[in-house]
């Protein structure tokens, strides 16, 4: 099938019909509830197109295989072409092998405008993956409208300047940078992809990478032990120590915040953050210590957790699920939480096996924000090397779970980008393509183990058909010859990481 018909992601069973031809443009479409959910099923004939979900995402994803059949003009703002074009008259049986396919967006680090957010929805959905999740707080912006707390956006979503990549010693862009979303924009980005099939999941970060939100409100932090009023948002990169107070006046701050939020976003889902909470102010903090001893909880970690059991019992009263990264399992997991588990296999390991459910994203194999390629050019290098070719390699069900009862707990994988050094659209094309394409293969189809990828014949489809479409919708992706002279950025230092890389097959 792959050297006839160059789809991404790569559909299940095909089977041919005796010739090709003209595309009527006719597109009759049903409903089949003997399929499963996102599955469909389609016919292409001299006749035209028909196609049957399983339901209406179902259908939306037969129209994405229906696009790609039919050529460069699909994917353009309007056709350029007058002859109607060829296609094959074919059937195909499809549905996705996990539930959650997702991209992760940082949105705080550098704000990403309303029109670039629905337009990478817009990319989302023709590679069939159906979660977007925006990561909208961290220190160095808060980028979400709260309306009882307009300090959080007046001041938070601002800094005055930027550190350009990570040298030493540093080197600063000084124009101040920021934005952020209304409630309106925002639910007009949750409208836009819920017509194409796409969940957004809002993340909240807490207790740390809140440096924005103390700016804002000093009393949110550890005011007992630093002076929080002095505090700006963050305009450099990294850990932080700044974290907030775990007082009750501040878990009743953050439940406002979460109650704006959840009247923006219908998604079930609700990420709350929970990674890389230095607690030294808490063990220095009396006002700490004193809320540790309240709650009886087993010291700062304890206390983390507590607040991470506090979240999921307030977000499942509400009908909601919290997820968070792989941190919020120090100090014991809350009953009803779910992991996104990004430090290699360990974390989502142990939760699928404690009856968690799990996404993984493993920042060895799927974060987009690590350097391409090892040559000198690549713009501003950061972390492992995730060439194309080791995306498309990405098992996300690692072997130690494959085989078990506990693999079902894995109910999907994502690619995330964070955005220290994708500063507009064009360096966030650049970092997060074409490697998504092989990513939303990967995350749809019943692919062989890594070894037996063929990863030749993926290459192939991308040559000679996917790369062209990806100019068609205008994406200024990495070529496989390298960066073209304007995506390089000569002089911005990065930062590799000196271990190696593991290889998938030791998780």
């Amino acid at each position: 099938m792959a050297t006839t018909v160059d789809l991404i992601p790569l559909p299940g069973k095909v089977e041919w019909g005796a010739t090709s031809g003209p595309f009527t443009g006719r597109v009759r479409t049903s409903l089949d509830p003997s399929l499963a959910a996102e599955a469909y099923r389609l016919t292409v004939s001299p006749e035209g197109a028909e196609i049957t979900g399983g339901d209406d995402a179902g259908v939306f994803w037969g129209r994405q295989t229906l696009r790609q059949l039919r050529g460069l003009d699909a994917f353009r703002r309007a056709p350029i072409e007058r002859e109607p074009v060829a296609v094959p008259y074919l059937t195909v049986e499809d549905a996705p092998r996990f539930a959650w396919r997702g991209l992760m967006l940082d949105v705080a680090r550098h704000f990403l405008p309303k029109d670039d957010v629905l337009r990478y929805i817009e990319l989302l959905a023709v590679h069939k993956l159906n979660v977007l999740h925006l990561h909208l707080t961290d220190d160095q912006g808060w980028r979400v409208e709260i309306e009882r707390y307009p300090r959080l956006t007046e001041v938070g979503a601002w800094r005055r300047r930027t550190r350009m990549g990570w040298g030493d010693p540093p080197m600063w862009d000084e124009r101040p940078h920021g934005g952020f979303y209304t409630r309106d924009d925002l639910r007009e980005i949750v409208a836009y992809a819920a017509e194409r099939h796409v969940t957004v999941v809002p993340e909240i970060d807490l207790p740390g990478h809140t440096q924005a939100a103390i700016a804002a409100y000093p009393w949110l932090g550890n005011a007992d032990v630093i002076d929080t009023g002095a505090l700006e948002v963050k305009t450099d990169w990294g850990i932080n120590p700044n974290v907030l107070a775990p007082t009750a006046a501040v878990v009743s701050f953050f439940e406002d915040v979460l109650e704006e939020v959840l009247d923006v976003f219908p998604s079930r889902f609700v990420h709350i953050g929970g990674d890389e909470c230095v607690k030294d102010q808490w063990r220095r903090s009396p006002t700490a210590q004193a809320r540790i001893r309240e709650l009886g909880v087993a010291g700062e970690d304890g206390m983390q957790s507590w607040m991470i059991r506090h979240f999921d019992r307030w977000l499942a009263e509400r009908g909601r699920r919290l997820i968070g990264w792989d941190e919020i399992l120090e100090g014991g997991l809350a009953d009803g939480a779910a992991v996104m588990c990004w430090r290699w296999y360990r974390g989502g390991v142990a939760a699928a096996k404690a009856g968690h459910d799990v996404v993984m994203c493993p920042q060895q194999e799927v974060y987009l924000d690590h350097v391409q390629d090892s040559g000198p050019d690549e713009p501003v290098p950061f972390g492992w090397v995730h060439t194309l070719q080791d995306v498309y390699r990405f098992e996300p069900v690692p072997p130690s779970l494959a085989g078990t009862p506990h693999a079902a707990r894995v109910i999907g994988a994502q690619a995330n980008l964070w955005s220290e050094v994708t500063e507009n659209r064009a360096r966030v094309d650049y970092q997060v393509f074409p490697r998504l394409a092989a990513f939303a293969e990967v995350a749809w189809s019943a692919l062989p183990a890594p070894g037996e990828r063929d990863v030749a014949g993926f290459e192939r489809r991308m040559d000679r058909a996917h790369y062209a479409r990806l100019d068609a919708l205008g994406i200024g992706y990495r070529p496989p010859s390298g960066p073209r002279p304007w995506q390089r950025r000569p002089g911005v230092p990065g930062r590799m990481h000196d271990k190696p890389r593991r290889p998938w097959h030791t998780a």
